[in-house]
């Protein structure tokens, strides 16, 4: 049984597996950095500010909140929320994962697929199979039929 799951964990997939994983791991903090490096202040330039909001408003509600006063008594008080649906979020996971399709397209699937092409090539084409001699047989009787026919 030990030699069984041995075998499985060591098979390629397994480990290239894990090895995705590790890798899409690491990557994700460099996808994260470059959104929030570049394409955000890319955004706030074009929505005119430092942090443009993409939300949309749903409803206000009136909530209790608690502070301190002066005195450093708590104060309890009903504050008019807007509550609102967050786009913004939305849209940087988006970026995020075709910056990160685009990477692993370019990166990985493109490369690998020349490779197997190229290697494809360099094989030497495997000669059509013999036909078995039944049906080669069958063949000539056809053949010789076909010819006293005409």
């Amino acid at each position: 049984m030990l030699e069984d799951f041995k075998k499985f964990i060591l098979k390629g997939s397994v480990v290239d597996l894990a090895t995705g994983v590790i890798i899409g791991a690491a990557f994700t903090a460099i996808v994260t950095a470059f959104t929030k490096g570049i394409v955000e202040p890319i955004v706030a330039l074009a929505g005119g500010g430092p942090q443009p909001k993409l939300t949309i408003p749903i409803m206000e509600k009136m909530v209790e909140v608690t502070e301190k006063n002066a005195a450093g008594q708590d104060v309890t008080h009903m504050v008019n929320k807007l509550i609102e649906l967050d786009l913004g979020i939305i849209v940087g996971a988006v970026i995020s994962f075709l910056i990160t399709a685009a990477v692993v397209f370019f990166v990985i699937i493109k490369p690998m697929n020349k490779l197997v092409e190229l290697a494809k090539k360099g094989e030497p084409e495997a000669p059509p199979p013999e036909t078995p001699a039944d049906i080669a047989l069958l063949t000539e009787i056809r053949d010789l039929l076909k010819a006293k026919a005409d």
